[in-house]
C-alpha cells in the first residue's frame, strides 16, 4: 500500500473498533437491569480494549485485542421479592452505571466522527489533487 493511503488506513480500522466500541456499550446498557444470564449471575459490563499496530509502514491501523468484563462488584439491592433475591433478600444487578455508559457513547460517537472527518477530508483533498493534474 502507498504511503499516501495510509490516513485512510488508520481511520478505517479505528472507524471499525469505534462500531465495535459502540455496540459493546449499547449491549451494556441493554442489560443495566439483567439479574440473571445464561451463564448464571447478573450481566457483568463489558469493555474494549484498544491497540494501536504498525508492522511496517505500510501496516498501521488500530486493532482489539480483546474484550473484557469489568471486575468492579456488582450493585446489590434489598428486594425480597425479586426472583433473584438471596437468602437475605438482596438482589445482585449489573455493574452498569448507565450514565458513565452514555458519556462512553458520546465520547465514541465523536471518535466516530472525527474518523469519518478524517476520511471526508483526504478524499475531497486526493480530488482536488486529481483534478489539478488532469489540468
Amino acid at each position: 500500500m502507498n504511503s499516501v493511503f495510509l490516513p485512510l488506513k488508520v481511520s478505517a480500522t479505528a472507524l471499525e473498533a469505534q462500531k465495535v466500541r459502540m455496540n459493546v456499550i449499547a449491549s451494556n446498557i441493554a442489560n443495566a437491569s439483567s439479574t440473571r444470564t445464561p451463564e448464571g449471575g447478573p450481566y457483568r459490563r463489558k469493555d474494549v480494549l484498544f491497540e494501536s499496530y504498525m508492522f511496517d509502514q505500510n501496516s498501521v491501523g488500530v486493532n482489539i485485542p480483546k474484550i473484557v468484563e469489568d471486575k468492579r462488584p456488582f450493585r446489590t439491592v434489598y428486594d425480597p421479592s425479586h426472583p433473584d433475591a438471596d437468602s437475605n433478600g438482596y438482589v445482585n444487578y449489573p455493574n452498569v452505571n448507565t450514565i458513565e455508559e452514555m458519556v462512553n457513547l458520546m465520547n465514541a460517537s465523536r471518535a466516530y466522527e472525527a474518523n469519518l472527518n478524517i476520511i471526508t477530508s483526504f478524499k475531497e483533498s486526493f480530488n482536488r489533487t486529481l483534478d489539478l493534474l488532469r489540468t
